[in-house]
């Protein structure tokens, strides 16, 4: 299965590459990066360990992804991201934490979970706080939609959840519509449920509730 999003779910954000940023990618990708390829990943050899694996599609600045991966050690996690800095700011903090249970993608994670990733392979995948687009026009750019869902339930193993965070009232009414819909996944508790205290606060997040919007956590699971 592929998927065909057309035009692209996110919006690239332009920010300055600190020296220490650029360091780490000219330095670290080598140790930490997801090679390039078409084929199918081979989980196993990626990360050297039979572990679960979890992908995570959008780290922004990867401070969340390097506080659950320290507080997981036996789950192993490839975080995604199109903005380079972030992606520079997630490698010294995998090196700085001497942490090796992630791999890192400088790229869309959406067309890595459709194009490289195998069925049934993911024991997780997190979707945190996807671009919102807000504008009715926009909202075919969701990232999660009827189509993503599907994708979801072939690549999750049985027992591979699904969590989804957003600060949007209607996106969030518009994920639980679409996982509800997908006969490959069941909803989890009915619907949005509060964040779970081992999802650290993003910086995002804080910056949504500063403006008064409610948070919604949402699960899926495969069956």
């Amino acid at each position: 299965m592929t998927l065909n999003h057309a035009p692209a779910t996110y919006k690239l954000r332009r920010g300055r590459i600190t020296p220490g940023q650029r360091l780490a990618l000219g330095t670290l990708a080598d140790r930490f990066a997801v090679g390039d390829g078409d084929g199918p990943l081979d989980l196993s050899t990626l990360f050297g360990r039979d572990a679960p694996v979890v992908l995570e599609i959008g780290f922004g600045m990867g401070i969340t992804t390097l506080a659950m991966a320290e507080a997981d050690p036996g789950t192993d996690l490839i975080a995604a991201d199109v903005h380079t800095p972030g992606v520079g700011a997630l490698l010294r903090g995998l090196h700085e934490r001497g942490l090796d249970n992630v791999r890192v993608l400088n790229g869309d994670g959406a067309e890595l979970l459709a194009q490289r990733i195998p069925s049934g392979s993911l024991a997780g995948i997190r979707v945190y706080f996807p671009d919102p687009w807000p504008k009715a026009r926009h909202h075919k750019r969701r990232l999660v939609d009827a189509e993503f869902a599907a994708l979801v339930a072939d690549r999750l193993a049985p027992g591979g959840r699904l969590h989804c965070a957003t600060d949007w009232e209607h996106y969030a009414q518009q994920m639980v519509a679409v996982l509800t819909a997908e006969p490959g996944l069941e909803l989890e508790h009915g619907g949005p449920v509060e964040r779970p205290e081992w999802r650290p606060v993003t910086k995002y997040e804080a910056r949504g509730m500063a403006r008064g919007h409610a948070v919604a956590d949402i699960f899926a699971v495969r069956p």
